[in-house]
């Protein structure tokens, strides 16, 4: 009964992230995304617990797969706010 609730849970979860994101007007996107790599960064310290905190076979390749993809929503988030700063700077003179 406790993995229909945790099921559930991620689900509403994904459903609603979607949801948030798909609202977000154009112009907000890459300053809402720089500013939640740190809530990334927290997400990646949290899925290394949980990857080595048993040795439960399931945890393990969950707890990977989170590793990964926080990683990649970190990694991600930081190219899109270099890409978007760099668009600030001033240009060059020949």
């Amino acid at each position: 009964m406790e993995t229909i609730y945790l099921i559930f849970i991620v689900l509403l979860a994904a459903f609603l992230g979607f949801e948030l994101i798909r609202k977000v007007p154009a112009t907000l996107h890459t300053p809402l995304m720089s500013g939640s790599n740190a809530i990334s960064g927290i997400t990646l310290v949290g899925a290394l617990v949980a990857s080595g905190s048993d040795n439960n076979t399931l945890t393990t390749i969950l707890g990977t797969a989170a590793v990964a993809l926080a990683s990649i929503n970190v990694v991600g988030g930081y190219m899109v706010t270099d890409r978007m700063l760099g668009m600030f700077k001033k240009k060059q003179g020949k």
